[in-house]
């Protein structure tokens, strides 16, 4: 376990701080190294972790940790204190789970007396994680209920405008903005940048649409992904609320006071649940990408993270045209585990307000829950996770993964918490362009 804390050490430390799960701008670095190098423990194994805590590079020699110990998102049912050894260590026994998920260690320290600063860390380790269910249940007309809305939302035809976006546009690639209509009712209209690669004179291209993360936003760094559009993929990325990404801040924030709840708007019942227009509106974009001239009428792919990981899911599950998926993370999966005494996924609904859950929501949200659509996923699937994430949560992603029948892979990135690496994001281009036929 020494020889593999000294090369974390190292690296992290040979990266400029690259480890990214700690507090940004903390002056004290975190090195936390379970004694399972994958981080994974059978049910009913013990976990130990090894734990360093460094300011300035030199070891915080003597500080007191205070810890506490509790299922994934859930309460300590653990606590106490230790002393680091004169090289900044201690190691800690944090028990085991006798059911299959997540434990989660969380430490801080405040070695200064003179300030009122604490650092905070924590890390998560997972017993049989490959045997999680969910707790969502599934409505008996699932496929039935979406049958129906896809059948009611073909009869607004395809209408939508495309205008040149000079600032994005390179010397590889064409920018467009593009204006989705919708037949609503609670979402009218979405905006995409839609890159489409230059090459050759009638050359054709596959394509990967791209929905977002959560929030009520405009479209951010569009030319972050840019290396799709440059490589020879048509990339759509898109925001879901009607928010054109020329607007103003303050217009935006207004749209933002408007819509901040859209995650339980309508919940009452699945048929006003604003999610619905959201889904459609999202395999909807499909359709356009279907008919550009550029589109090589096969190679039609999804990407996304959080809830661009859910709405890449479900948009897949939707429309059997899909030949590859690459999601983060997904949110809105197991949005009902809070009930079932585990964590829920993103938004976390009835974690604090257990009293929320009426058996209208509760059946409302069987019918948008990913667990469902990854059950029926057929094209080939990419996931990946982190298991340090508190926003969707290593057990949620479980869930979704060990439901998935299709062909799939998983890329675990045990440190990782609410983001991905650039390395990571680059993969997800290469496996897709690996599906293309």
């Amino acid at each position: 376990m020494k020889r593999l804390f000294s090369a974390l050490l190292a690296g992290c430390m040979a990266t400029g701080v690259a480890m990214a799960n700690y507090p940004d701008r903390d002056d004290y670095l975190w090195v936390t190294v379970p004694d399972h190098a994958d981080w994974l423990y059978q049910s009913g194994d013990s976990a130990r972790i090894e734990v360093s805590v460094y300011r300035y590079g030199q070891p915080l020699s003597g500080a007191v940790l205070n810890y506490g110990i509790g299922p994934d998102m859930l309460d300590d049912d653990t606590t106490g204190t230790l002393k680091l050894d004169k090289d900044g260590r201690a190691v800690i026994n944090i028990g085991t789970m006798q059911v299959p998920g997540f434990r989660d260690l969380r430490l801080t320290t405040q070695p200064d007396p003179e300030s009122n600063a604490v650092s905070r860390h924590h890390v998560k380790v997972g017993f049989s994680p490959e045997k999680l269910k969910a707790h969502t249940g599934e409505p008996s007309d699932f496929d039935a209920f979406w049958a129906k809305a896809l059948e009611k939302d073909a009869k607004t035809p395809l209408s939508y405008t495309m205008e040149p976006s000079a600032k994005y546009t390179t010397p590889k690639m064409n920018a467009y903005l593009v204006k989705m209509n919708l037949p609503g009712p609670k979402v009218t209209e979405m905006y995409g940048y839609l890159f489409i690669p230059k090459g050759e004179p009638g050359q054709k291209f596959p394509a990967a649409f791209c929905p977002p993360g959560a929030g009520v936003k405009t479209i951010k760094d569009p030319l972050n992904h840019r290396y799709y559009g440059e490589g020879g993929m048509i990339r759509l990325e898109t925001e879901i609320h009607g928010v054109n990404p020329e607007l103003s801040e303050d217009s935006i924030a207004a749209i933002r006071k408007v819509r901040g709840g859209y995650l339980s708007d309508g919940w009452d019942s699945p048929e006003t649940y604003y999610m619905l227009d959201v889904y459609l509106g999202c395999r909807r974009w499909l359709d356009l990408l279907a008919q550009l001239p550029e589109f090589d009428g096969e190679n039609l792919f999804v990407q996304g993270g959080s809830q661009g990981g859910a709405l890449a899911i479900t948009t897949a599950a939707l429309d059997p045209r899909v030949k590859g998926c690459s999601a983060n993370h997904p949110a809105l999966s197991d949005m009902t585990g809070y009930l079932g005494d585990k964590t829920g996924g993103y938004p976390h609904h009835f974690r604090k307000n257990p009293s929320d859950a009426t058996p209208e929501r509760i059946k409302t949200l069987e019918y948008y829950d990913v667990v469902n659509f990854a059950k029926r996923l057929r094209c080939p699937v990419r996931m990946t996770w982190g298991y340090n994430d508190n926003t969707c949560p290593p057990t949620t992603s479980y869930e979704v993964y060990n439901v998935i029948t299709a062909p799939k892979h998983a890329l675990l990135t045990p440190l990782n918490e609410h983001w991905t690496s650039r390395a990571t994001e680059q993969g997800h281009y290469r496996w897709l362009k690996s599906l293309v036929k």
